[in-house]
């Protein structure tokens, strides 16, 4: 699988586990929620959303490095 069909599938599944985390809180109401949210889902789809440019270059400079060696 390419790089960008590694940040599709990224985003994808941080999409799911977000719509997850969604339906989670609505049962888990309490500060150990919240807490858990700050300090584990927000971090996570925060570094999620900044690895996905940094593949869309990797997978540039992939692409440049195969065409220069062929």
């Amino acid at each position: 699988m390419s790089l960008s069909g590694n940040r599709t599938r990224l985003a994808t599944i941080t999409r799911e586990l977000s719509n997850n985390w969604l339906r989670t809180k609505e049962q888990w109401k309490d500060a150990k929620s919240k807490e858990f949210e700050h300090d584990y889902m927000d971090e996570l789809f925060a570094c999620v959303d900044k690895a996905g440019p940094v593949i869309e270059q990797l997978d540039k400079l992939v692409t440049r490095i195969r065409k220069e060696c062929e």
